[in-house]
């Protein structure tokens, strides 16, 4: 039996990697920390239009593989900044990980920034860990385990309706194209909600449907970094998870929606003007 057919088929030991990986997560949070204390403007680099990246971002996911690497070696990486190297098999077992989710809140000093870790089998989460240092809060979650926050069990809202609902969501930065329907899904829902909120963080605003604090966040254009470990802490509270076509293929196609009792209401309303 492969190490991984184990991890399967024995929760506990799932739930003392995910144990592993909220150690690793917590201390490239503390890194994260250290270097904004003394991050310059001259630090930042462009990938392309407002894509930001700079060292830290480089320092910090270079860190993250090498722990990640010795606690399952067998594991492939999928990573934002491509330190490895390698281009990854998307069907097999993989760490999936952005190593500062929020760069432009860091880079400008807003205090909304995560560590992102997830482990994928294909496009199935199985493990999956968020940390806010700046919060303190470590999100973790194991396929069959629940989701907890600094080891205390988490669940969704209870809202069943749009209209008792605070939604999250994330502004497009470089893809443009589908602008006029978003700013109508935007229109719409503000009429119909508590209000939206855009924390600019995508792995954090899974994390707080996860644990109640948003009903639901959608966005498109996302990476499977920005959202393997955030999705799995929102299924496994209790909570559902698409595509904006209301399908399963939202980790490597990039549009999600994740939510608690409203996740239906909320399909109709963003796909009353996606089709």
């Amino acid at each position: 039996m492969t190490w991984f057919n184990y991890l399967l088929n024995m929760t506990t030991d799932l739930a003392a990697l995910t144990r592993e990986i909220c150690t690793i997560a917590t201390d490239a949070g503390a890194f994260l920390l250290q270097e904004r204390q003394k991050f310059q403007r001259d630090d930042i680099e462009y990938k392309g239009l407002n894509n930001l990246v700079s060292y830290v971002d480089k320092e910090t996911e270079k860190q993250l593989v090498e722990e990640l690497s010795r606690l399952l070696p067998e594991a492939g990486f999928i990573t934002e900044e491509g330190t490895t190297g390698q281009e990854a098999d998307k069907n097999a077992l993989n760490w999936i990980i952005d190593p500062l989710d929020g760069t432009t809140n860091f880079i400008h000093g807003l205090p909304v920034f995560s560590v992102s870790i997830g482990l994928a089998q294909g496009s199935t989460p199985i493990a999956g860990v968020v940390y806010d240092p700046n919060r303190d809060e470590c999100f973790s979650a194991w396929q069959g385990g629940g989701a907890y926050c600094n080891g205390n069990r988490i669940s969704i809202s209870p809202a069943t309706q749009l209209g008792e609902s605070l939604i999250a969501t994330g502004f497009p930065y470089y893809s443009f194209d589908q602008m006029p329907k978003y700013l109508h899904i935007l229109e719409s829902l503000m009429k119909q909600t508590h209000g939206l909120r855009r924390m600019g963080s995508a792995a954090i605003d899974l994390a707080y449907v996860a644990c109640g604090r948003f009903e639901a966040f959608y966005e498109y254009n996302l990476h499977s970094w920005d959202m393997a470990a955030g999705v799995l802490l929102v299924r496994e509270a209790g909570g559902v998870v698409s595509d904006f076509d209301g399908g399963d293929e939202f980790l490597f196609r990039g549009d999600v929606i994740a939510g608690c009792g409203v996740h239906p209401e909320l399909i109709w309303a963003i796909q009353e003007y996606w089709r």
